[in-house]
């Protein structure tokens, strides 16, 4: 049987067998990719022109959008390729390539989303020591810290995943390389490296999510005590799309990861990574700017800029 020297390439999941549908599953992946382009891409430059905008809260919104973009840029556009070349090739590199970045970008992801429950608590809970708190140099680190432990975090996940010896083939369940498909086709002895890494991720996970939850319980409790309702609405439309961004990004991963073996299947698999690894990215940008005035006002105003720009 091979192992991880003589393989070098894998095969993914096709996404349908017959040549109509991969040109269909081409143009709904293109549509889905370039709306989250455009989505994340108004929302960069929005924040990046508006001085109204460079606040604490839009600066980890800006990171947020920069993480989405290249999390579905992981995934999507050789899924896209291999739909519209009718191929399901892809060479050792990219693989771990692909399995390096998407981790890299989705748990760099995550622990942004935990430091801007700190933002919203802290602006709401404690409002007076917002500005010693979250200074631009604080605010820099805070993000500096979530990317660099994202980097380190998807390194030795990679590096575990991708030394153990490969003896079951090279065929991938998934229409990209994940950890979890990879697993399958190592030796039965071998792969419990990867577990133990991957018990450590699910304490580390279920800390930041704790932190998310026990913040946003006091960030209610500081909210309902409001005597003004306009108070209480400008706080929740300011909470309420970072919640629901959690929400998803939690929910999706959880269901994808942690679903019953009973019901686990290639085509619900396939359809479970797709919400994991290609919704939120699409959706965050919406959810955002869906309850901020102050968002969609500096969207809007960008178009007249990038007219004037190139008449």
């Amino acid at each position: 049987m091979p192992n991880s020297s003589s393989v070098s390439e894998f095969l993914l999941l096709a996404f349908a067998d017959t040549r109509e549908l991969q040109l269909l599953h081409f143009a709904l992946l293109l549509g889905i990719y370039l709306a989250a382009l455009l989505g994340n891409g108004l929302i960069l430059s929005a924040v990046a022109c508006h001085h109204r905008l460079h606040t604490p809260m839009y600066f980890f919104l800006l990171n947020l959008a920069l993480l989405d973009l290249g999390c579905i840029s992981t995934t999507l556009p050789k899924a896209m390729a291999n739909a519209l070349w009718d191929t399901r090739a892809i060479s050792y590199q990219g693989c771990a390539a692909q399995v390096f970045f998407l981790l890299f970008f989705i748990s760099a992801e995550y622990f942004i989303l935990t430091v801007m429950a700190y933002d919203r608590y802290v602006a709401i809970c404690e409002p007076l020591h917002y500005g010693s708190l979250l200074g631009s140099r604080a605010c820099a680190q805070m993000a500096a810290a979530a990317w660099g432990s994202g980097f380190l975090y998807s390194v030795l996940h990679t590096a575990t995943t991708f030394s153990l010896p490969l003896c079951r083939g090279n065929a991938v369940d998934q229409f990209f390389c994940e950890i979890p498909q990879i697993l399958k086709l190592s030796c039965s002895n071998t792969y419990l490296r990867e577990v133990r890494a991957l018990v450590f991720s699910v304490f580390l996970a279920f800390g930041c999510f704790v932190f998310i939850v026990v913040s946003y319980m006091q960030i209610f409790r500081a909210v309902l005590r409001m005597p003004s309702e306009q108070g209480r609405h400008k706080a929740f439309s300011t909470c309420l799309p970072h919640l629901a961004v959690v929400a998803l990004f939690v929910s999706t991963a959880m269901f994808a990861y942690l679903k019953p073996p009973s019901i686990s299947s290639p085509s619900l698999d396939l359809v479970v990574a797709l919400l994991y690894s290609v919704l939120p990215p699409a959706l965050n940008p919406l959810i955002y700017s869906m309850r901020n005035q102050e968002l969609k006002n500096a969207v809007r105003k960008l178009f007249p800029y990038i007219l004037l720009k190139h008449p």
